[in-house]
């Protein structure tokens, strides 16, 4: 594009690749970190305005968030030592927690079925694998069953 050309219009053309020319990885799009954090788009404007989160502006005057600045508030929200997190956990919901035994944890394929025993009752929960190695679910154990509406949950205790 000439320079006269681009002097009159106030955007450059998009490169034939599709991809922005400066385009830098780990920046997000305002929703797109409010999603992740958990809030609301006004919300994560005021705390930009209020250098409560750090946010990089575009050519364009738009905002971007570092990944490293979301994960850095989702780490101080959910506790900063593995009790304080355990904590946060479970103040998700206490009347619809219910605490027993692991009788049996099933993992085929990509899904878990997580059967707990509660006072003589039974809650099977289906999970992710994934989750189920990664609080390394086993019989014997205690869990918390957390239910949400139709669904249940499985919790480490």
């Amino acid at each position: 594009m000439t320079p006269e050309l681009r002097s009159r219009y106030d955007c450059v053309p998009m490169p034939k690749s599709g991809k922005s020319e400066g385009s830098i990885e780990g920046l997000l799009q305002l929703r797109d970190a409010a999603v992740q954090l958990g809030i609301s788009f006004p919300t994560i404007k005021q705390w930009i305005y209020k250098k409560k989160i750090r946010s990089h502006r575009t050519a364009g005057g738009h905002h971007r968030i570092p990944q490293s600045e979301v994960d850095r508030l989702l780490f101080r929200t959910r506790g900063k030592t593995e009790p304080q997190r355990k904590e946060e956990i479970r103040r998700v919901s206490g009347r619809n927690q219910l605490v027993g035994r692991i009788e049996s944890v099933q993992i085929s394929g990509l899904m878990a079925e997580v059967r707990v025993s509660i006072g003589g009752q039974h809650i099977t929960s289906i999970i992710t694998a994934r989750s189920a190695r990664e609080m390394q679910l086993k019989r014997g154990q205690t869990a918390a069953a957390l239910i949400k509406a139709t669904e249940v949950m499985i919790l480490r205790v």
